[in-house]
């Protein structure tokens, strides 16, 4: 397996994003050109899992962006393809995060995840990554 960074848009990229993104949040998918913007952003990073064959096994993105305090940096969109699913696809890129955020000069590290993923929040938690006591809000603005 290897970990890269999705730097150009391929159509075979769009499909292997697209059958994982529905493992992540039902109905969730992609179209070319959001792939093609988000690859394109510099408030954004895509990395991807390959298997030996070339198959995406898995993908995170990093949202990074300054504010007044400093650089944040977001893991978001960690999914590994159910079939790949306790081989140490997640741990690898987990572990490539942090190794990129250390790597890049961010103190820290921010992620959520939803309470019944209870093995990723269990990996979460061996890698070092600590709860927080903070309210998580959303507003959906489409539906206003």
């Amino acid at each position: 397996m290897k970990i890269l960074e999705a730097t150009t848009y391929s159509h075979e990229l769009l499909t292997g994003i697209n059958l994982l993104l529905p493992q992540l949040s039902q109905g969730a998918a992609i179209s070319g050109k959001d792939l093609s913007d988000l690859i394109a952003s510099p408030d954004s990073r895509l990395f991807i899992s390959v298997d030996d064959q070339g198959k995406i096994t898995g993908m995170f993105t990093l949202g990074i962006y300054r504010i007044p305090t400093g650089r944040k940096v977001w893991i978001e969109d960690v999914v590994v393809d159910k079939r790949e699913r306790g081989r140490g696809t997640g741990e690898a890129l987990m572990r490539f995060a942090i190794d990129f955020a250390v790597k890049n000069g961010y103190r820290s590290l921010e992620l959520t995840s939803r309470p019944e993923r209870i093995a990723a929040n269990k990996l979460y938690r061996k890698l070092g990554f600590k709860p927080r006591k903070t309210n998580v809000y959303r507003m959906v603005i489409e539906n206003r």
